[in-house]
């Protein structure tokens, strides 16, 4: 599954959780490239990044409760 993170809306986000949120719930992405697709969302961009499909459930809750909006791409 592919999500678009499109943003964070938290007041004051935890740049360590959501780094290694990423980095635990997608297929391809290391801990350093994480921290950077971290970077780009809390500078407002949006971070396309690709799901394990076994924890989808899981890493979608997991984003809402950093505050991460996101979309689904297929």
């Amino acid at each position: 599954m592919k999500l678009n993170l499109l943003s964070c809306d938290a007041q004051r986000p935890d740049r360590r959780a959501i780094a290694k949120c990423i980095s635990e719930i997608s297929s391809n992405i290391d801990q350093s490239l994480s921290n950077e697709l971290t970077e780009i969302l809390l500078e407002g961009d949006a971070v396309d990044i690709e799901l394990e499909d076994r924890n989808s459930g899981s890493a979608l809750r997991a984003l809402r409760k950093l505050s991460i909006d996101y979309e689904i791409i297929e």
